[in-house]
This record gives structure tokens, sequence and C-alpha cells, in this order.
């Protein structure tokens, strides 16, 4: 692991949201795959990675 967050990786910052996700902390995720669209010069996979994780506090559950 490098100390230098200049030197992480799109698919760096991938698997942390991954993490994030599997241990219940979507806010965390969302940022991490946010700076992985970020770092990615692909429009279309940029689009892809934020629509994996989008940002928790704008989504909504309807409930009864």
């Amino acid at each position: 692991m490098t100390s230098d967050p200049a030197d992480l990786t799109a698919a760096d910052y991938l698997d942390g949201a991954r993490e994030m996700t599997a241990t219940g902390r979507p806010y965390l995720a969302h940022l991490l795959a946010e700076e992985a669209a970020r770092r990615t010069t692909d429009p279309a996979t940029a689009a892809g990675i934020r629509a994996s994780f989008p940002d928790p506090t704008t989504t909504r559950k309807e409930s009864d």
C-alpha cells in the first residue's frame, strides 16, 4: 500500500468502494467511487461507476 494518495489508481478506489459497501458504509463507498470516476478517462465508464455507487443521501426509499 502506498502512503501517497496521488499514487492510487481508479481500481484502488473502486476496491475501497466495494469494501465499504460490503461493510455497510454506503456514503464512504460513494465518495471512493466518485474519486474512481474522476480518475477514469472514459466518460461511459465513469458514468457506470457513478451509477453503481449512488449518493445515499439523495436516494429515497418508499415505505408505507
